[in-house]
């Protein structure tokens, strides 16, 4: 099992290189029928150091000063991964790698050795960056303008071209340009790596075959509206590559029921076979995690000629039903297995070189879970097959789809960037919709295919999308856009992308006034309040100490760890708005303190009004994608959690507001509300709202007993706070709800104050609201100090995994709480325990209570040493305490 060191070392790049250059770019090829191999890996060299493109794949090709790469490597990844380049993820050293060397061609290069030829030799790959010659041995098989699309799919037949023994195939890869190729760009998200990504980042299989291939095995599935039935019909392709007429018997099982057909082929001809209907009464239904199961089926076929077995397929899928429908406000209203779905979840980023780790994004999925979120956008940049079986088996959500600001829209996009399309961009386009809507149509974790997302394709587009999905027995609503607009054929998205992306108080969020802003109505595909600030410990890690006294201290200074983008350079808005609301910053610290907790009670509100809206009456909040759920580096925006998978007041804000029993408070009538994200009702409930001075005297309680609420994210009104007298400009308000047996189910403690963030809604732009008085939250500078006692201890899992519990309590004699303390479990160097996964964690407790907290982790993850866990708080000071073993 991979430490959290070794694991951010692979992803980052920084890794050892390869023993053996030739090892890492040779693969011994099965001989069997019905087999697919990955190409382990490839030497890879710059175009500038070759004179004959010919010789490169031809066996025996010197290849002394090449550089090993794995399988699914950029240009730039293979460098990292070779030393060539230092860390990109620290401070500006990414930006100070020339970009020349990038603007020609790279070839990759890898040796296969045949033991027989008897079988059909096929090369197989998507992901190329952004087009390829493919040459084997010596001979080009593909031109650049056949293989061109990160997105489509190739299936080369090059039994002419192979032999026994070794042979050598090898990929001239041009640069990439994200504003002229269908390919995938980093637009405002982050910098942008020097070769722009060009490479190949998905598997190239060396396929092997009879006379018959077996291609595209799918399952179309229809469950009827009790649910108690579906019909399962098997589709795929059979293909006859010889010259010679042949029959082929195509049999397997799907679901565990046989299956059988046999199909006579002409020379060279396909057909695509249709299986009888295969019935099944009350299937094992596929829900979203914490709805239900997440129950896969098989699908197995062999095609054989002569008795022989020619090709085989095996995928899996599961059964469920997914609606998007419009609702009365013109909302897209997503169910599932005729559930009402409140998609909430983040925007999906992968690694900036677009490597692939398998446990990595495995932590990253388990992460949304533990948020309480079900869904990711994947706005571009579509993960390979790992990531949706992955998300399948976690019932974790996806909501794939074209990306913006680039090649992609340039025929709609108005004045964003990306060249207008030209002819030979179409069938481009088509083929890659044709090949992801093959790839993904059978995983249930895919809920709909976004052909939008700032603009909506034209009429000619459109038409070309929808019939490739068509085509490829797509069953899941396709979405014309993530913004508020519509295409032809589809109409209106029900969506909308009307930001914010940068600060806003949280009040802005329960606005449903303005029809133009981000507030908690209709489906929000991207939103946040911009600025996410790590923790101090992620800090130091990716900036100097001169870039972090500049982050506290020059709000207005451009930041490269933020964006990109001129809009994005800066935290001025952020930094602004911590001072005016906070108090101005005194040190790094100081700072960093500060920024957790508005990101805390930013995050928290931004998900509790979307939650709360769900069920209104009318323009009810239908889904919110936060932007983003991740960084794919050392970023200082839109992020729940870091690079590093450190947690900071935005994940702990998101974390509370999603429980899936919660009260909360509403900054826009001051309703105490309970909600219930479960599917069974809830009752026997009581809710205790308490309001207190800084000083700890208690201002207001109110109690209600007797509480129910329905299932399925229904709401009640515990009660609505009035107006109190005597309140300090900063308070804190303390809510807690208990079951029937008087255990808390959820406690959730806010700083308030008696001065109102106030927004200028007539001067919004797209990517904020202006701020014209700030909340007074300057008090909590001045709550007195308190004593917590902290204990820990430790016991190890059968599964690799370790758990610390800690027990935290405030032992102070006054009546002043704790605030806002916050655990992490330590190991070697003192260095966070990353991924972690607590049952809670950033909280809050008044004289006389504690809590427990349980952290799980890896136990690879502690390097070796003791855990300990360092206890932080706004007003505790710190302390780091043994976890002893148990």
């Amino acid at each position: 099992m991979l430490t959290i060191a070794a694991l951010v070392a692979s992803v980052c790049g920084v890794a050892a290189p390869a023993a053996s250059g030739q090892a890492a770019a040779r693969l011994h090829v099965s001989a069997a029928a019905g087999t697919a191999t990955a190409i382990p890996g490839f030497l890879i060299q710059s175009s500038a150091e070759v004179t004959d493109d010919a010789a490169v794949s031809r066996p025996g090709f010197a290849t002394g000063g090449w550089y090993p790469v794995t399988s699914r490597s950029t240009v730039y990844a293979g460098l990292l991964q070779n030393g060539v380049y230092p860390d990109p993820f620290y401070s500006t050293r990414m930006r100070d790698v020339p970009k020349a060397r990038f603007q020609v061609p790279w070839w990759y290069r890898a040796d296969l050795t045949l033991d027989s030829t008897e079988q059909r030799t096929y090369l197989d790959f998507s992901g190329v960056l952004a087009k390829a010659d493919v040459w084997l041995n010596g001979t080009r098989i593909a031109t650049k303008d056949q293989v061109n699309g990160a997105y489509t799919r190739h299936d080369l037949d090059v039994t002419a071209q192979v032999h026994q023994g070794v042979n050598s195939v090898a990929f001239k890869v041009y640069p990439n340009d994200p504003n002229k190729d269908l390919s995938m760009g980093w637009i405002d998200w982050a910098q942008t790596p020097p070769d722009q990504n060009m490479g190949i980042v998905r598997d190239v299989l060396v396929r092997r075959s009879g006379p018959v291939a077996l291609r595209g095995a799918h399952v179309v599935s229809k469950l009827n509206t009790s649910l108690n039935h579906v019909d399962l019909t098997v589709r795929a392709d059979v293909r006859n590559d010889t010259a010679t007429a042949v029959s082929a018997t195509v049999s397997g099982t799907v679901a565990g029921r046989a299956i059988s057909q046999t199909v006579a082929l002409a020379a060279k001809e396909k057909k695509t076979v249709t299986f009888a209907t295969t019935g099944i009464d009350n299937p094992s239904l596929w829900w979203p995690a914490g709805m239900g199961g997440q129950p896969l089926y098989n699908l197995d076929l062999t095609a054989a000629v002569g008795g022989t077995a020619s090709d085989a397929a095996h995928s899996t899928f599961g059964v469920r039903d997914v609606k998007a429908t419009l609702n009365s406000s013109g909302g897209r209203s997503y169910t599932i297995n005729n559930r009402p779905l409140l998609v909430k979840g983040g925007g999906w980023s992968p690694d900036l070189f677009l490597r692939w780790n398998q446990q990595y994004v495995s932590d990253k999925l388990r992460y949304v879970l533990d948020l309480g979120l079900n869904t990711v956008r994947l706005e571009g940049h579509i993960e390979p097959d790992e990531f949706f079986d992955l998300a399948d088996r976690y019932g974790v959500l996806t909501l794939p789809g074209w990306e913006c600001c680039d090649k992609w829209e340039g025929q709609v996009n108005g004045d964003e960037t990306g060249d207008p399309w030209t002819a030979a961009d179409y069938p481009v386009a088509k083929a890659s919709m044709t090949g992801e809507a093959e790839r993904l149509r059978n995983h249930p974790s895919v809920i709909s295919f976004l052909i939008g997302s700032d603009f909506a394709p034209d009429a000619t587009i459109e038409k070309n999308y929808l019939d490739a999905l068509k085509a490829a027995d797509w069953p899941d609503p396709i979405v014309p856009a993530a913004s508020a607009n519509a295409s032809p054929q589809l109409g209106d998205s029900g969506m909308k992308m009307n930001g914010p992306y940068d600060w806003i108080p949280p009040n802005y969020w329960y606005d449903k006034a303005h029809d133009d802003s981000g507030g908690a109505w209709s489906f929000n595909s991207e939103t946040s309040a911009g600025p996410d600030i790590p923790t101090m410990d992620t800090l130091t890690r990716m900036m100097s100490a001169s870039e972090l006294n500049t982050l506290w201290s020059n709000y207005s200074a451009a930041q490269y760890h933020r964006s990109q983008s001129s809009t994005f350079a800066n935290i001025k808005l952020f930094g602004d708005a911590l001072t005016g609301r906070y108090g101005k910053p005194t040190s790094l610290s100081d700072f960093v303190r500060k920024a957790q907790l508005a990101q805390y009670e930013n995050v928290r509100a931004e998900f509790e009004s979307h939650n709360r809206n769900f069920t209104d009456g009318s323009n009810p909040s239908t889904g919110l994608i936060y932007w983003m759920l991740n960084s794919g580096w050392t970023s200082l925006h839109w992020q729940l959690f870091d690079y590093y998978l450190d947690q900071n007041g935005a994940y702990y804000g998101a974390k509370k507001a999603n429980e899936p029993l919660h009260i909360q408070y509403s900054y826009d009538n001051k309703s105490v509300v309970v909600l219930n994200q479960n599917h069974s009702p809830a009752s026997g409930l009581t809710a205790v709202v308490k309001l207190y001075n800084l000083d700890g005297t208690e201002k207001f309680t109110q109690t209600r007993t007797g509480l129910s609420v329905g299932g399925d994210g229904a709401r009640t009104t515990a009660l609505t706070i009035p107006s109190v007298s005597g309140l300090s400009t900063t308070y804190l308000a303390k809510l807690v709800l208990t079951d029937s047996a008087g255990r808390e189910v959820s406690r959730n403690v806010y700083w308030l104050s008696t001065k109102s963030d106030v927004l200028d809604w007539d001067n919004s732009d797209w990517y904020f609201t202006p701020t014209t008085a700030y909340a007074d939250l300057k008090g909590l500078s001045n709550l007195a100090q308190v004593s917590v006692a902290a204990t820990a201890t430790t016991a190890n899992g059968a599964d690799g995994t370790t758990t610390t519990t800690v027990t935290l309590r405030n032992t102070s004699s006054g009546k002043v709480p704790a605030f806002y303390v916050d655990a992490h479990v330590v190991g070697a160097g003192g260095a966070p325990v990353l991924p972690i996964r607590w049952n809670d964690n950033a909280v809050s407790l008044w004289p006389g209570e504690s809590t427990t907290l349980t952290a799980t982790y890896r136990t690879a993850d502690l390097g070796g040493a003791a855990a300990s866990v360092r206890v932080s708080g706004w007003n505790t000071g710190t302390q780091t305490v043994p976890a002893s073993r148990r």
